[in-house]
């Protein structure tokens, strides 16, 4: 079989038929182009939201729940303990939410290879008050330089610094909360707590997740100044988070540090799971539009290669007179095919960067999201060698059943017809 001989054939039908060629090869080129755009910008918002809510949530979080009394007087008595029973008479244990012995726990985590860092804090309910106005939430005592480490929360300040927490008496507060009570830097703000006590704290700083659920109601303080206004000694902690070098091993090591500590432990798979879903949703739907536009260009390529077959009946019957085989035949439409798809393939990869790269340029400017400056797009090479790969398989199914036909067509009876 001589290759080079089969690709001039099919260079030269290919020049014979131009603009059916172009319209095939813009088909292809449009597809993956779109392609390309769709999933880069559907895994860029994806990459987003993980930013937004999956790297603020610790990978395992260790906790107190109150929980009910899992013994009843009844499952004491001989008559009734084997039975199914419905009296819970015992209300649950005010056992509290301080994890006992935090510090040992923190230095048995911070020793265990498969975790970067642990970050303890005290998660509790208050209320804010301005003037007249009391407005309930909640105060996060956090190890400043660890909370940062690990979950990077300079990012969502619009107003101050992290750092500067480090004061005594200091606090950050969301932006839906200062809005409501209309406070800025520098302010003072009253916190009351559930248990009565009273302290006036200096906002140094404004923060902003873009959920209003969060920045109505959250606000940061240092863990030495949540345990002054709780009242609480400087081993009162109520969380241990944990963020693990490979997030998958999460929710078996939740599974473990329950055993091992005797605590309550969650992982960020179940904390997440609705928005988990729908990122798997949103990467579903742009793989399967795009694999679509690939397609409906397939068709257009096997319409294309199929009238080519009919216009050249009499072309290919003197081929194969002239000597050529079946397959070689068969060879020279697949080559046909296999052009169209490698030029409209790298031309479409070109212009999805092009496409891409001008969605990034595009100012995004949301008063909910201030420190998103740019729409969100994920240049992962994948994308482009799924794409490319799919066109060359997509071109090539496409020129196969024409190519067979081809290959198939007796000589012998097209001269007679002629």
């Amino acid at each position: 079989m001589n290759f080079k001989l089969i690709i001039n054939i099919a260079l030269h039908l290919l020049r014979a038929r131009l603009k059916q060629t172009v319209v095939a090869g813009v088909g292809v080129t449009f597809g993956i182009a779109m392609f390309i755009t769709l999933v880069s910008f559907m895994n860029g918002m994806n990459d987003l939201l993980d930013g937004l809510m999956l790297n603020r949530t610790p990978h395992v979080r260790l906790y107190n729940e109150i929980k009910p009394s899992e013994n009843q007087p009844i499952s004491y008595a001989e008559n009734y303990k084997n039975n199914t029973n419905f009296i819970a008479s015992v209300k649950p244990k005010d056992r509290g939410k301080a994890i006992y012995n935090c510090k040992s726990i923190i230095h048995d985590l911070k020793q265990d290879a498969r975790i970067v860092d642990v970050a303890p804090k005290i998660t509790a309910p208050v209320f804010f008050n301005s003037g007249t106005i009391e407005i309930s939430g909640i105060i996060n005592g956090i190890e400043v330089l660890a909370e940062e480490k690990l979950f990077k929360i300079s990012e969502y300040i619009i107003e101050g610094q992290v750092a500067d927490l480090l004061q005594n008496n200091s606090i950050i507060i969301g932006k839906g909360l200062a809005d409501k009570m209309l406070l800025k830097k520098g302010d003072i703000i009253k916190v009351t707590t559930s248990k009565g006590n009273l302290a006036s704290l200096k906002i140094v700083g404004i923060s902003q997740v873009g959920i209003s659920e969060i920045d109505d109601v959250m606000s940061y303080t240092s863990l030495v100044t949540a345990q002054k206004l709780l009242g609480e000694p400087t081993n009162y902690i109520t969380d241990i988070q944990v963020k693990t070098y490979d997030i998958s091993t999460a929710p078996a090591l939740a599974e473990e540090f329950a055993v091992k500590y005797n605590l309550d432990t969650i992982d960020y798979q179940t904390t997440n799971s609705q928005f988990e879903t729908g990122s798997s949703i949103r990467s579903i739907i742009s793989y399967a539009v795009g694999i679509v536009l690939l397609i409906v260009a397939g068709f257009g390529i096997y319409n294309i290669l199929n009238m080519m077959i009919f216009e050249k009946m009499d072309s290919i019957a003197i081929l194969k007179a002239t000597g050529f085989s079946g397959n070689d035949v068969k060879w020279i439409f697949i080559s046909l095919s296999m052009v169209i798809g490698i030029a409209g393939g790298i031309l479409g990869l070109v212009f999805g960067y092009i496409f891409s790269s001008i969605i990034d340029a595009v100012p995004f400017n949301t008063a909910a999201l201030p420190t998103i400056k740019t729409y969100p797009i994920n240049y992962n090479p994948m994308f482009y060698v799924i794409g490319i790969a799919f066109a060359l398989v997509t071109t090539f199914i496409a020129g196969l059943f024409p190519a067979l036909k081809a290959s198939r067509i007796d000589p012998v009876e097209i001269i007679r017809g002629k």
